[in-house]
């Protein structure tokens, strides 16, 4: 992965491919991602289709835990999940990432509970 600073498109499809595959094999909608979102000015939006959810995250100018961080909201609200499962796979999709629960993270790296 890069650094904390920055969110790459090669840092983004592998995350898309892991989140994706990490909810299919908990039964869940593993939705598609893709970047950047077709609005202007919001960092992620989520189309629902018959076949899925399209989780759409903007990248460009972004610190690659804020990207990460949309794109495991965009499988929770995809999912419409609550709390507590919503939570726990929360921190599952973190830990899946290579952030887990205690770890020590960057300047810029979001605390996980």
């Amino acid at each position: 992965m890069t650094s904390p600073s920055a969110a790459s498109t090669v840092d983004f499809a592998a995350a898309a491919r892991m989140l994706t595959r990490e909810a299919r094999r908990r039964g869940l909608v593993g939705p598609s991602f893709r970047c950047p979102p077709r609005l202007v000015g919001v960092d992620r939006t989520i189309r629902r289709r018959p076949e899925g959810a399209i989780v759409s995250v903007r990248l460009r100018g972004r610190p690659w835990p804020a990207v990460l961080a949309d794109m495991i909201e965009g499988v929770v609200v995809a999912n419409g999940l609550t709390a507590p499962h919503a939570d726990r796979l929360r921190s599952e999709l973190w830990s899946s990432a290579g952030v887990g629960v205690g770890a020590a993270p960057g300047p810029d790296m979001p605390q996980v509970a």
